[in-house]
């Protein structure tokens, strides 16, 4: 199967929440083969397990970065088409008085470049770009 996915930071920490959404749990496990996840977002959950103090919680959530993550999630790049794209939208953005945050908007074009569908529960973080398949797995 191909990637057809990419997820977003929220939805590849849901697994970890005391009480996972279960749609979601079951929407990952039958899509497992056709997701990855952008740099950025990589970015984003490495800084958020190395901002807590030396724990069990940092050793598990390290745990699950290194063994589930990035062993079985393919990790996208921002690279020059993705940021040449990201120019372009954050122009256009700006132009009409919006400005989406930086981050989402790198991962906003490598799932645009990359012919994706951003699985997020944030989807209105992503509205204001064009021609961006958004999808909501939080039921």
């Amino acid at each position: 199967m191909s990637i057809r996915y990419l997820l977003d930071t929220n939805v590849i920490s849901e697994p970890l929440k005391t009480r996972p959404n279960k749609y979601l749990l079951k929407m990952l496990q039958q899509h497992q083969h056709e997701i990855a996840t952008a740099a950025p977002v990589w970015h984003e959950l490495q800084f958020g397990c190395w901002r807590l103090p030396v724990s069990k919680k940092r050793e598990m959530l390290h745990f699950f970065l290194s063994n589930v993550v990035k062993a079985g999630i393919s990790i996208l790049p921002y690279d020059e088409t993705a940021a040449s794209w990201h120019a372009a939208e954050r122009a256009r953005l700006s132009n009409a008085g919006k400005t989406p945050s930086f981050v989402d908007g790198q991962i906003a074009a490598i799932a645009h470049v990359n012919a994706l569908i951003l699985v997020t529960r944030n989807t209105s973080d992503f509205t204001s770009f064009s021609e961006l398949k958004v999808q909501n797995w939080h039921r």
